[in-house]
């Protein structure tokens, strides 16, 4: 039954009052309070710290909470809790979101929450806040660093009870370096990611550089460096986005072609900013139902603790991976658009900022930030430096003060009486009264005056940079220095200036062409386009040289020989022909790094090329501890194998590939020995044989240079030096000798000296043997004469200041120009890292 109620009467002196109020002025009102709310207390960032609201609240927290790197992890739903209670007065849920973004690797390029626990991927959702645990990062410590020191305004939070700071000191750029994105009210900001160290050099050149335009800052900063890598192709964007605050570039997927059995795969190891793995499978997999893309067999994501991620796309037999992967870009995420939108809050006021106005207003605040900092510090030390002062006053004459306090009648009449005696300040005196009879030793007196010094010179110290505007910069760029040395990471992201598309290239090179392909000493793999364009393009760094090169075919398949004795197999249509210098792309013009192509263990280095046929005498190898093997090609049958078993501290330092199997090898030692013999008195072996002795090393040294020599016109080149000494730091001396000067010797032997070592020198730093070189190239790249060949006994060489800027750094020597059959790879010049 329902229970029945009655209404009150009013009393007799109520009086009503209603006002009426028009609706849409209401709303207008209503609405704009909201808006100003979302824009001010959520959802853009404040241009100086690069921190939304509830980010900041969260570091100023768990700053608060000690949570500092150094300790252990707390549960995330004690920090939400604190977050939450005290200051950021919404849900528990969009706090532990910002916490979560804070964590993610792949969403900040430098995170400043240190996560235990899953905080989730590109494709799943994190873990409840009860699962996790957090910390501070490194970076964090950084972005609150000083807070304490009065460098920043604090307000009261949103029930006034507690204070919290209205922007962080931030001594990391965080606005540029980790980007943001939000959605406000009628307007959104989106600003890309930064490599740290870029953005670094950048503000230093601002600093000194005040007038600098955007072309200035961009050679510091040329593009975005976003979490996951990837590529970024054209550059156009990027500039207006820098500009003007408003542009887009494409991100495109790290993808390589591998063979994977009896299978071509295409293998996606890196994919564009904010996409999942499962979001390219499942894109994939409808275009496939939907016989939208063809030539697909089967997808899998191979990722694990060793490769983060790893999507092999198998192709099926008869189509180009080429053309597959072309179309996967354009139909599938693993290439998307990114739209910077730089909004952020300058002055309390929305303004869409480019990259020089984000870079300044960082600037402005830092300046400000350090400005109180040595203000409030020397006000610290003032302090303590007029108490010191006081208390060596007192210890001056102790007696006389312990005599005025027992006599005086209390407290407040022995202050009066020291402030009057002594001429001390209210500050002093109470000091003094509060001071330990420990003290009152002659040590303690040491150590005042010491203290009273060092305060002294800090103040200066202060003082010099609170007058001087110009060491207040100074001051400010070489923390930021600091912040890039302790927390700066290399760049991820390759940036292309365009991308010639991959079908048609593809198509091209359908027609199975003879043509050469090319290692370079860097580790650039190329091809040229027929066998008569050898050499004809290639933008290489000027001390980069030809080391290896091949004949083959535009549809062929070549072997690439590294420094751990394995054999990889390259297919030649994974690998760019070199362009002429006209070309839309330079960083194609020299080729592509082989780690591009291969999957390259930890300082494994490619050392050489060679054809994979079943006929002629196969390869010869040298390791450094004087091992030769000639290995048998009849091996020369899977895509990846190891050629030659080595010890643990061994390597491969050369490789060649025979033609008739009665050629000369030879050995150059750092100790100067020279042997050679014919490569008939090596017996060919297997895959698994470890090679026979070449020559014999002595302990403590080893194998510089082995190579395949014709013994008619070639010469030896060595050049001496100090093996203690740092590369470039000592010159050394360069001989240059007729190969036929050094006789053979029988294999397994010590060989015959080959250069005398002056006083400091103790090594060879650079041998090599071959068709008389014209010139050689410094570091530098620039070219230096070599000296004419002399006799083998002629001294032991000449100085290197007169041969080579410094024989310990690279050196490159360059082979005279010829006229060469097109028909075969011309002769190759040779480069040592010393």
């Amino acid at each position: 039954m329902a229970r029945r109620t009655t209404n009150q009467p009013l009393p007799d002196d109520f009086e009503e009052h209603i006002i009426d109020t028009d609706v849409g002025d209401e709303m207008r009102s209503s609405f704009l309070e909201y808006a100003y709310s979302v824009i001010y207390s959520r959802a853009l960032p404040d241009a100086r710290d690069g921190l939304k609201p509830v980010q900041r609240r969260i570091l100023y927290t768990m700053n608060d909470m000690g949570l500092r790197p150094d300790r252990g992890h707390v549960k995330s739903a004690r920090v939400v809790g604190e977050v939450m209670g005290r200051l950021h007065p919404h849900g528990d849920s969009a706090i532990y979101d910002a916490l979560v973004r804070m964590t993610q690797p792949f969403s900040l390029r430098l995170p400043t929450v240190d996560g235990h626990g899953n905080f989730g991927s590109p494709d799943d959702s994190p873990a409840a806040m009860r699962y996790t645990e957090c910390r501070m990062a490194p970076s964090a410590v950084a972005m609150t660093a000083s807070i304490d020191e009065d460098t920043v305004d604090f307000k009261p939070n949103y029930d006034s009870r507690e204070l919290e700071p209205s922007v962080l000191p931030a001594a990391i750029p965080h606005l540029v370096v980790n980007g943001t994105t939000g959605i406000a009210v009628g307007m959104a900001t989106n600003c890309a990611p930064h490599n740290l160290v870029e953005v670094v050099q950048a503000l230093r050149h601002l600093i000194s550089h005040p007038k600098a335009t955007i072309d200035d800052l961009m050679r510091f900063v040329p593009g975005p460096d976003l979490p996951t890598g990837g590529k970024i192709v054209g550059l156009d964007g990027i500039r207006d986005a820098y500009e003007t605050g408003r542009g887009s570039f494409k991100m495109r997927a790290t993808a390589r072609i591998e063979t994977i059995g009896r299978r071509k795969a295409i293998v996606v190891t890196e994919l564009p900013y904010t996409v999942g793995t499962e979001k390219v499978v499942e894109r994939i997999k409808v275009l496939v139902q939907g016989k939208k893309l063809q030539g697909i067999a089967d997808v899998k994501n191979l990722q694990d603790l060793d490769n983060p991620l790893r999507l092999v796309i198998e192709v099926k037999n008869g189509f180009v991976p080429e053309a597959i992967l072309e179309e996967l870009y354009r139909l599938t995420p693993m290439e998307d658009s990114f739209g910077i939108n730089a909004v952020a809050l300058v002055d309390g006021q929305p303004r869409t900022l480019g990259l020089r106005e984000m870079l300044q207003v960082f600037l402005d605040h830092r300046f400000d930030v350090v400005r109180r900092r040595s203000q409030f510090r020397r006000n610290k030390m003032a302090e303590r430096l007029h108490l010191v002062e006081g208390l060596l006053v007192a210890l001056l004459d102790i007696d006389e003060v312990i005599q005025v306090i027992r006599t005086s009648d209390d407290t407040a009449a022995a202050r009066q009486r020291l402030m009057e005696v002594f001429d001390l300040s209210l500050a002093q005196t109470d000091y003094i009264l509060e001071m330990q009879l420990r003290r009152l030793t002659r040590f303690s007196r040491l150590e005042l005056e010491k203290e009273r010094q060092e305060l002294r010179r800090q103040i200066e110290e202060l003082d010099a940079i609170l007058g001087d505007e110009q060491l207040l910069r100074k001051v400010v760029g070489d923390e930021l220095t600091e912040v890039a040395k302790t927390y700066g990471t290399p760049r991820r992201t390759v940036l292309l200036g365009a991308a010639a598309p991959i079908a048609a290239a593809a198509s091209i090179e359908m027609t199975d062409d003879a043509c050469f392909a090319m290692l370079s000493s860097s580790g650039l793999l190329a091809r040229t386009r027929t066998a008569e364009s050898f050499g004809s393009g290639g933008d290489r760094t000027n001390h980069d040289v030809v080391v290896s090169a091949v004949r083959t075919t535009a549809r062929g398949e070549i072997g690439v020989l590294t420094s751990t004795g394995r054999l990889l197999r390259v297919d030649m249509l994974e690998i760019t022909a070199v362009l002429p210098p006209s070309a839309n792309d330079p960083n194609l013009n020299g080729g592509l790094q082989v780690s591009e192509v291969l999957p390259l263990e930890k300082d494994e280095r490619p050392l050489a090329l060679c054809t994979l046929t079943a006929a002629g005498p196969g390869l010869a190898l040298g390791t450094r501890a004087g091992t030769v093997k000639r290995v048998n090609p009849e091996v020369l049958n899977r895509d990846e194998w190891e050629v030659i078993r080595l010890d643990d501290d061994d390597e491969v330092v050369g490789a060649v590939q025979l033609t008739t199997g009665d050629e000369t090898l030879c050995f150059i030692t750092t100790d100067a020995q020279l042997l050679h013999f014919g490569a008939d008195g090596v017996r060919p072996q297997g895959r698994s044989g470890g090679g026979m002795n070449g020559i014999r090393v002595t302990t403590g040294e080893s194998v510089a240079w082995f190579g395949v020599v014709d013994p008619a016109g070639s010469v030896v080149v060595t050049a001496s030096g100090s093996s203690t000494a740092l590369p470039g730091t000592e010159p050394g001396a360069v001989k240059v000798t007729p190969f036929d000067e050094y006789p053979p010797k029988g294999r397994a032997t010590s060989g015959v000296r080959c250069h005398r070592f002056l006083k400091g020198e103790d090594a060879l730093v650079f041998a090599w043997a071959g068709t008389a070189p014209a010139r050689a190239a410094a570091a530098s790249g620039a070219p230096i004469d070599l000296p004419e060949a002399n006799g083998r006994r002629d001294g032991s060489g000449i100085p290197g200041s007169q041969a080579i800027a410094a024989c310990g750094g690279p050196v490159a020597a360059r082979f005279a120009d010829a006229d060469e059959d097109p028909d075969d790879p011309p002769t190759l010049p040779i480069d040592v890292e010393g």
